[in-house]
């Protein structure tokens, strides 16, 4: 599974170590979860969308619609 962690950081001109900060990992670890030798975390997933904007399903490549679902 492609998780689109990378492109979303990019987007915002994140460093990985500054999302790492964010999330409370060590970048090197960080970093194996957005080339998927590790697979991330549900609780680091939802973290994301939150800080994002988006929703689990588009970080984890089930959907391709960005915005998240609002009530």
């Amino acid at each position: 599974m492609k998780l689109r962690i990378r492109d979303l950081r990019e987007d915002k001109d994140f460093t990985q170590k500054e999302i790492a900060e964010y999330l409370i990992c060590d970048q090197s670890l960080y970093s194996k979860y957005e080339r998927g030798e590790r697979q991330l975390p549900i609780e680091y997933a939802i973290k994301l969308a939150d800080f994002y904007k988006t929703s689990v399903d588009y970080i984890l490549g089930v959907t391709d619609i960005k915005e998240p679902y609002k009530k």
